[in-house]
């Protein structure tokens, strides 16, 4: 049995035409096609940039963080050779900065190894700092426009929409034989780039016109509010040490964030959450201390 035919036995199983969804979702994609900045590039650092801010942000928000961020660090060297706090002045805004530290690592690993170029695999682009199977797999499809296994909300979407749409808690190990088998049909793999832009477009309109389908994955969960939850404690904890550039001390951090707790209704910050939250990030490398001094 082929390569082919293995890939192809989960669509026989499933008693669905491969080559009807493939050609079924490529005119549909052309339908819903909308034009984003990232599309017009074939650059894998701006790719990167670009799936990275798109991993947990709206479509929206991110064009114009996508713009400014590439305009400060065009290249992979222009990041390593970047400041840490530039680096999270820029991304504040879009939330989630873990993402931009690795983003950073990233760059600083790639301009010391790799003549500040990406790696232009699948396995080497996933040994990077914090970049997952779904990010790795968009560098090659939208970079590289080679066929790659995509699975990220907006195509799990779909293919719970179109393959499963009266069952419930339907796991990434039974949706990732599909849409492998679906990447590499000749017509999807043909175009990589058509191919995932037409299932994140279409995924996009399912959200917007239909129950979101990706409740019905099993591993989805609700996004927690932000405002008074540890994530904001720690986005602000990050914005208050980058703005002293001569470093802060503890204990005026914390008078601070209480202030500002205080001031939005919240009660006041316990001491021993206020270190668990300055150790994570000093761990993750937003900041350094020294005498109880926290210093960008």
């Amino acid at each position: 049995m082929s390569k082919g035919d293995g890939r192809n036995s989960c669509w026989i199983e499933k008693g669905v035409s491969l080559d009807d969804f493939v050609a079924a979702m490529l005119a549909r994609g052309d339908e819903l096609y909308r034009d984003l900045p990232w599309r017009h590039v074939d650059d894998p650092y701006a790719v990167l940039v670009s799936e990275i801010m798109l991993q947990q942000t709206q479509v929206a928000r991110v064009g114009r963080f996508w713009e400014r961020f590439l305009s400060a660090f065009p290249t992979v060297d222009a990041l390593a050779a970047a400041a840490v706090p530039d680096v999270l002045e820029l991304w504040q805004g879009l939330g989630y900065n873990r993402r931009a530290l690795a983003l950073k690592r990233t760059a600083d690993r790639c301009a010391a190894e790799g003549a500040g170029r990406l790696p232009e695999t699948y396995e080497g682009l996933l040994a990077l700092p914090g970049i997952g199977p779904a990010t790795a797999a968009g560098v090659v499809a939208f970079a590289y426009q080679r066929p790659a296994v995509y699975l990220e909300t907006n195509v799990r979407s779909v293919f719970l929409h179109e393959l499963f749409p009266e069952e419930e808690a339907v796991s990434d190990k039974v949706l990732l034989p599909l849409v492998e088998a679906a990447a590499f049909h000749p017509a999807a793999a043909a175009d990589p780039r058509r191919w995932y832009y037409g299932l994140l477009d279409y995924g996009a309109h399912l959200k917007a016109t239909v129950p979101n389908p990706s409740r019905r994955s099993a591993g989805h969960s609700r996004q927690s509010a932000f405002e008074g939850s540890r994530r904001q404690k720690r986005a602000w904890i990050t914005r208050r040490v980058l703005a002293a550039p001569e470093g802060v001390s503890r204990a005026a951090v914390l008078a601070d964030l209480n202030a500002a707790e205080l001031a939005s209704g919240r009660p006041e910050v316990d001491p021993p959450l206020f270190d668990s939250i300055v150790a994570d990030l000093l761990t993750e490398g937003f900041f350094r201390e020294e005498n109880d001094t926290l210093t960008p």
